[in-house]
């Protein structure tokens, strides 16, 4: 469904520069903030408030603590804005989904209804991202969604748009690795039933494979499930050339530590949710050599900004890389704050228009969204090297 013609024509100025200046205290409130007065559309005296919907807890925490790690390095960087001649401090209102879809849409609702929020970023996920998609659509306020990368997040939805790519160029990229660079021609694929982001990577890889005159065996699991023996040895039965086991980056990292354990040796592939340090920490050694489609290569220059941004990361964190949801979470931040100031406005239907019209730089790439509201970016191939994450290729959906 096409995004809805935009009320109001905007004139954008913005130098790429305005990414990386500015320094400041942060002004940074949890999901349970007091409720205030007024309407939902304004800002709270001098203060703007941007909702950060996150599962703060639950199986996606770790993933959500170094998103959320790439929204506040931006705020203490950009930690105002200028609205109509007048600066307003940037407040983030945090609300937790728990890493649940009920939960996401309880935690979205207060984001617009009590802490009247004037654009909200996240979540981590596609789960708790499509359990927000109702409150999201129905509501007044625009959400930026960072890492979740199932198709349906947009889809139909006016209100909703993201700084990630979306898995049907994910599945497709990593088939095409799979078949054109590995060299398989044949792949087990693994789903972990109820992850709305496993179902469709899953899904679309096996589709593109197939396309491309390649044999898929598939099993399933489910959420929380600990023990994987029956569905290792099924698939290893047919010899195949790759695994690809899409899903949290708990379960995943159990499944490829059994896999290995109990004897395969063929590579093992996987998505953007390993980029976490749980994931080496549950696989153990196991983890070395598998490889995953990512967001974000401290290496790659995607655009001017990348390099700055690389550099200063690792001055303040000992030498450590960002992970690629840090990145998007940078960007996403800084690209509600250049809406917010393009619209002119504290009005969340007016921050919406612009984000929609929105040409934007960030440090992952430029962004331009499409009629769901969904950018293009690329996607790299990166490894478990020596327990650290390397960039290993590039890879295309071609």
């Amino acid at each position: 469904m096409k995004k809805k013609i935009m009320a109001v024509a905007l004139t954008l100025a913005m130098a790429a520069g305005a990414m990386l200046t500015g320094c400041g205290s942060t002004a940074d409130a949890t999901g349970d903030a007091a409720a205030t007065d007024g309407a939902a559309a304004e800002a709270s005296g001098e203060t703007i408030k941007i909702g950060v919907l996150q599962p703060i807890t639950g199986g996606m925490a770790a993933g959500a603590a170094i998103e959320i790690e790439g929204i506040e390095l931006a705020q203490s960087e950009r930690p105002t804005v200028t609205v109509d001649g007048k600066e307003y401090t940037v407040e983030l209102v945090k609300a937790d989904n728990k890493s649940d879809k009920v939960e996401a849409a309880n935690a979205a609702t207060k984001l617009i209804e009590q802490d009247q929020v004037s654009v909200i970023l996240g979540s981590y996920s596609s789960t708790p991202s499509l359990g927000a998609y109702d409150v999201i659509r129905n509501g007044s306020v625009p959400a930026i969604g960072i890492s979740c990368t199932n198709p349906a997040v947009t889809e139909g939805n006016d209100n909703y748009f993201r700084v990630c790519f979306i898995d049907p160029y994910q599945g497709k990229a990593m088939a095409n690795y799979a078949f054109n660079t590995l060299g398989a021609k044949s792949a087990a694929v693994t789903t972990e039933q109820g992850n709305d982001y496993s179902v469709g990577l899953a899904q679309y890889f096996k589709e593109e494979f197939e396309a491309l005159g390649g044999t898929v065996y598939e099993a399933a699991y489910q959420t929380g499930d600990q023990d994987f023996n029956a569905q290792i040895t099924a698939l290893k039965a047919n010899n195949p050339d790759v695994f690809f086991a899409p899903g949290n980056f708990t379960e995943a990292a159990m499944f490829i530590k059994q896999a290995k354990q109990a004897g395969v040796t063929v590579p093992m592939l996987g998505g953007d949710t390993y980029e976490v340090q749980e994931f080496i920490d549950v696989a153990g050694a196991e983890a070395e050599g598998v490889l995953f489609s990512a967001f974000f290569d401290p290496d790659a220059e995607l655009t001017p900004l990348t390099k700055e941004f690389v550099t200063k990361y690792r001055e303040a964190n000992g030498g450590n890389d960002p992970a690629g949801v840090t990145a998007l979470g940078y960007d996403a931040y800084n690209l509600a704050c250049d809406a917010i100031e393009a619209a002119n406005s504290t009005d969340p239907v007016a921050i919406r228009d612009a984000i929609a019209a929105i040409d934007f730089v960030g440090v992952t790439g430029p962004v331009k969204f499409d009629e769901n509201g969904d950018p293009t970016k690329a996607a790299v191939v990166k490894k478990v090297e020596n327990g650290k994450f390397v960039y290993a290729d590039a890879v295309t959906a071609e």
